[in-house]
């Protein structure tokens, strides 16, 4: 009886789904190609599903606080940062530190200005942060056009090295998941988020400082994607324009396929990575098989469409 129910309440885990269909697509993929670059498969996963999940992190807290909240600045945001940070370092190991603290200070910047958006101009966030992306974009492209700067060596061989198999990248990205569970779960602030989330009028009441929480909560989001920016110039060995391109849908996929509630209160942080590896698997499947780009986003967006649907149902017949 007791075993019956722990396995119960492990299906009854929205993280587990997301790792169950990672794991189907990876074997089907194996499948395909006879067991042939299995191992390069699953280190590639955990590299590029790392930035997924960075991004995934900051989403999934603007999300978490209620219907309608959601940062679309993100693509712009890593296409900027990624470009203060390589000319910040300038090749130079000992110029990391600097870079480092240069991007995080830019990524609060923009969380301050998404929320002054919001909150000072009374903008709905979808629109602020859509309006913001552009601005974002326009400085990426007079700041960093033309200019192609190389990761200093040391930042380069952390972003793409591996100990034992498992790149140092995915390694510090659990970590940096782990502190995010943490601070959603165990901290004033996560809870006061949750509350939000399921009823901003009942947790003001009740003495939750509301525009505090959600002031924090985009600057929040905006680091997280400052972080992806740098980490993932660092990791292409230089920074583009068009790098953020694709983490827009992928910040949001990652949040909804994980498990966290698009109607805010409920979030899933171990959801993000198995969101996360089932994306990339996706595609690698996807182009094992020989499918379009055009194939592969229609796909991506049912599955999004699908899980939503999902959810609302389960929720009706609650």
């Amino acid at each position: 009886m007791t075993t019956a129910t722990g396995f119960n309440r492990l299906l009854g885990k929205p993280w587990l789904w997301a790792f169950l269909a990672a794991l189907l697509v990876w074997l089907a993929t194996l499948a395909f190609t006879r067991g042939e670059g299995a191992g390069a498969l699953v280190s590639g996963a955990l590299s590029f599903s790392a930035f997924f999940v960075i991004v995934g992190l900051g989403q999934m807290f603007v999300i978490t606080t209620g219907p309608g909240n959601i940062d679309l600045s993100i693509p712009a945001n890593i296409a900027l940062s990624g470009a203060v940070g390589m000319k910040l370092m300038a090749g130079q190991d000992l110029n990391i530190a600097l870079g480092i603290a240069g991007v995080l200070a830019l990524g609060v910047l923009v969380g301050c200005g998404n929320y002054a958006l919001i909150r000072l101009l009374r903008i709905p966030p979808i629109i602020a942060t859509l309006s913001a992306s552009f601005l974002l974009q326009s400085l990426a492209i007079a700041y960093g056009r033309s200019v192609r700067i190389a990761p200093p060596d040391g930042f380069y061989q952390f972003t793409t090295g591996h100990v034992l198999g498992v790149p140092y990248l995915a390694i510090f990205v659990v970590l940096l998941a782990v502190l995010g569970g943490y601070l959603l779960t165990r901290t004033r602030y996560g809870r006061w988020t949750l509350a939000i989330g399921q009823n901003a009028r009942a947790a003001e009441l009740a003495g939750v400082r509301v525009e505090r929480v959600r002031f924090a909560t985009y600057v929040l989001s905006a680091v997280f994607a400052s972080l992806c920016g740098l980490l993932l110039a660092g990791f292409s060995g230089g920074a583009s324009l068009s790098m953020g391109d694709e983490y827009l849908l992928a910040s949001i996929a990652v949040v909804v396929i994980g498990g966290t509630s698009v109607a805010g209160g409920f979030s899933n942080v171990p959801g993000l990575w198995g969101a996360a590896l089932f994306l990339y698997l996706l595609v690698s499947m996807l182009n094992t098989f020989g499918a379009s780009a055009g194939v592969r986003m229609i796909l991506t967006g049912v599955i999004i469409i699908a899980v939503i649907a999902a959810v609302s149902g389960r929720k009706r017949a609650l």
